[in-house]
């Protein structure tokens, strides 16, 4: 066969061979406990030494999509859903009022503990207009407080792979894309609790929270965070937070985005803004 590209691994003749052979030899064991198998084998990991799971079952589906493999039935049925959780019942559901100089403290907590990390996913998926989703690659949760009561949530995950004004905005190559993506993230949730209504309050924690992205960004994955991206849904809001934070429009997508290897067009067109967290950025993404 002529090898093919998937999630920036090679497959060839003897990968596949390969990858048949993991699947005969664990096939009670299910489709989740190969992809640990074949990531251990080809010892492909992320920048912070974590197996390459997800982006391996993605690869095993589209292998057998492909019908190049066929892959044991699934032991759970597929749900990408995160499974809704209640809201904690000392979720303080009062208005929060006022001018954002008139509070003395906004602190930011990263969700790194499995209790955390469901109360960041039930407040995004009861309040935020997208929901709550399993989230493939990198990715950091982050809960906000104004005067010691939770207010805000925001998540930053992998940078999308491609994206026309961003990559012409940069300058870059394929191939420096490829290597360099990881320095980009890209903010997936900013969600202000419906009855939080403090002035200037987005614009305020999305320049605070600049320099703990970065600084956490490294020690969790192992990467320098140069840039800063995230998409903005044009039929419902116009970026203004954004814009007063200085993020930069570069402009608008053609409505379309990727599902495993191919994109389809699904008609929502959104903004695209950026944050240089590095002046020297583009030297380094482009190196």
């Amino acid at each position: 066969m002529q090898s093919i590209k998937i999630r920036n691994k090679i497959i060839t003749a003897q990968t596949l061979d390969q990858i048949h052979q993991s699947i005969q030899d664990n096939w009670e064991r299910g489709r989740s406990y190969i992809s640990y198998v074949l990531c251990e084998q080809w010892d492909w990991r992320q920048a912070n030494g974590h197996l390459k799971e997800m982006a391996c079952r993605e690869l095993l589906l589209r292998l057998e999509r492909m019908n190049l493999i066929v892959l044991p039935p699934r032991i759970c049925s597929k749900n990408n859903r995160i499974k809704k959780q209640s809201i904690p019942s000392t979720l303080i559901l009062k208005p929060v009022t006022g001018r954002i100089d008139a509070f003395k403290r906004i602190d930011f907590e990263l969700a790194d503990t499995t209790a955390k990390r469901r109360y960041w996913n039930s407040l995004i998926d009861r309040y935020h207009y997208l929901g709550c989703k399993h989230i493939v690659g990198s990715c950091l949760k982050y809960l906000v407080y104004l005067d010691g009561q939770i207010v805000c949530l925001f998540g930053w995950g992998s940078a999308a792979w491609k994206v026309g004004c961003r990559d012409k905005f940069i300058g870059w190559s394929h191939e420096q894309r490829s290597q360099r993506l990881n320095s980009i993230a890209n903010n997936i949730r900013f969600l202000i609790l419906p009855w939080i209504r403090v002035q200037h309050f987005a614009s305020k924690v999305l320049a605070a929270s600049v320099g703990l992205i970065a600084k956490d960004w490294q020690e969790h994955f192992q990467e320098d965070l140069l840039l800063l991206e995230t998409f903005v849904d044009r039929s419902r809001f116009s970026g203004t937070c954004y814009k007063a934070a200085n993020w930069l429009y570069l402009g608008d997508t053609k409505g379309s985005g990727k599902s495993g290897a191919r994109y389809h067009h699904h008609g929502i067109i959104k903004s695209v803004f950026v944050y240089p967290v590095r002046h020297d950025f583009r030297r380094k993404l482009c190196s």
